[in-house]
C-alpha cells in the first residue's frame, strides 16, 4: 500500500526555509499539533463508539467530515442508528446543537428563521432558526419538500444565512448532519443534485453483526447511552483541529490523482452525471483530515482511495441502462479506483 511503501515520497520535499514549520510534535490537545489532534479526536471517537456499537468505520468517517469542515449524509433503512450516530457526535462536543425533524409541512423559514414584528419597538426583528448552531442534526431530511430542503443550500456552502435581504454569518465550527431513508420508501422526496453535492460524504450504517447487536441489548436495555454521554471536547478545540487539518500537505501527484479520479466519473458510460469540481475539493479536504487521524501530516493515495466511494458516489447519477442492470454508483467508483494508475513515488 502507498502508506507503507511510498508514504515518505508524498511528504513535503521543499527546503526548510521555504515552508512553514510542521504542525506535528507533541503539543497540547488544544494547541493545534498533530499529537493534540490525535488526543482530542480519540476522545470524541471513544465517546461516540460508547453509543454506536460495532461501526468504527462509520464513526471515523463522521469525525473525518467534521475536521474537513464538511457535512455528512447518513442514509439507510429505519432503526439502524442513523440519528443515534448524529446525536452522539453532537453531544460529544460542548457546542450549540439543534435538531430539526423534517416533515412534509416544514417551511424554509422554520429552518433559517423569520423576521417578526415587535409591537413594543414598532419594528421587525429577526428570530434565528435552528440552523444557527454549531452542529445541526436534520432528521429524515428527505421527508420534507425540495423547497424546504433548499433552505440549507446557502448555509452549507457559504456558512451564512440571508433572510429579507440581510445576511447573517454562522459561527464556526458549523456542520450539518442529516439522515435520510432510502428514496424507495413511502413519503420521501429524493434530494436534488445541488443538495447532495453539498454533503461532503454519505455513509450507510448497515445492520450490526450479531455480537454488536447483543452488546447493544446490554447497553441500551435499561437506559440510552446518550443520557450518560458528556462532552469530551469544546467548540474551540474543534476549531484548532480544523486549523491543523488545513495545514496538511498534499503532494502535486496526489492532487492530480484526485483530479483524474473525479474527471473519470464525468466520462464514464454508466453515468449521466459525474462528480463536480466541488467534489474534488471535498475529496482533498477529507483526505487531509483522514491523514491527520492517522497521525500523518501528509496525504497519500490510499487516503484518496479509501474516501472515494463515500465522497463521490452520492453525487453521481447512473444512466437508465445502468439502473436496469442494477449497477450502482459505488461500484463505478470502486472500478475506477482499481483501474486508474496510482501515482508513483517521486512524481
Amino acid at each position: 500500500m502507498a502508506v507503507g511503501t511510498h508514504g515518505e515520497s508524498f511528504m513535503e520535499t521543499d527546503p526548510p526555509a521555504s515552508r512553514p514549520a510542521r504542525r506535528g510534535g507533541g503539543r497540547d490537545a488544544a494547541g493545534g499539533g498533530l499529537d493534540g489532534l490525535a488526543q482530542v479526536a480519540n476522545k470524541i471517537r471513544d465517546a461516540v463508539e460508547s453509543v454506536i456499537e460495532g461501526k468504527p468505520s462509520a464513526v471515523r468517517l463522521a469525525l473525518t467530515v467534521l475536521l474537513a469542515e464538511g457535512h455528512l449524509l447518513i442514509e439507510d433503512v429505519p432503526g439502524v442508528g442513523k440519528t443515534m450516530l448524529a446525536k452522539a457526535l453532537a453531544r460529544s462536543i460542548d457546542c450549540s446543537v439543534r435538531r430539526v425533524q423534517f416533515t412534509p409541512d416544514l417551511l424554509p423559514s422554520d429552518i433559517t428563521g423569520v423576521s417578526a414584528y415587535n409591537q413594543e419597538r414598532r419594528e421587525f426583528e429577526f428570530k434565528p432558526g435552528p440552523v444557527f448552531a454549531n452542529i445541526v442534526v436534520g432528521d429524515e431530511i428527505n421527508r420534507a419538500s425540495p423547497k424546504t430542503q433548499s433552505a440549507l443550500l446557502e448555509c452549507m456552502e457559504e456558512r451564512q444565512v440571508t433572510v429579507d435581504g440581510t445576511t447573517y454569518e454562522l459561527e464556526p465550527p458549523f456542520m450539518v448532519i442529516s439522515t435520510q431513508n432510502p428514496v424507495e420508501m413511502e413519503g420521501t422526496y429524493p434530494l436534488p443534485e445541488a443538495q447532495r453535492d453539498r454533503f461532503t460524504a454519505r455513509i450507510s450504517m448497515g445492520y450490526p453483526d450479531p455480537a454488536a447487536e447483543l452488546e447493544m441489548l446490554d447497553t441500551h436495555g435499561e437506559t440510552s447511552p446518550l443520557d450518560r454521554l458528556t462532552p469530551v471536547a469544546h467548540a474551540a478545540d474543534v476549531r484548532d483541529l480544523i486549523e491543523v487539518v488545513r495545514g496538511q500537505h498534499v503532494a502535486p501527484a496526489v492532487r492530480q490523482y484526485a483530479i483524474d479520479l473525479v474527471s473519470a466519473t464525468r466520462r464514464h458510460p454508466d453515468l449521466r452525471l459525474g462528480a463536480s469540481p466541488r467534489a474534488t475539493l471535498h475529496l482533498v479536504r477529507a483526505a487531509r483530515a483522514y491523514a491527520a487521524l492517522d497521525d500523518r501530516d501528509y496525504v497519500v493515495p490510499d487516503d484518496i482511495q479509501d474516501l472515494a466511494a463515500p465522497v463521490l458516489a452520492h453525487r453521481l447519477l447512473p444512466t437508465a441502462e445502468a439502473q436496469v442492470e442494477r449497477r450502482r454508483p459505488e461500484q463505478v467508483v470502486t472500478d475506477l479506483v482499481k483501474r486508474l494508475p496510482v501515482p508513483s513515488p517521486g512524481r
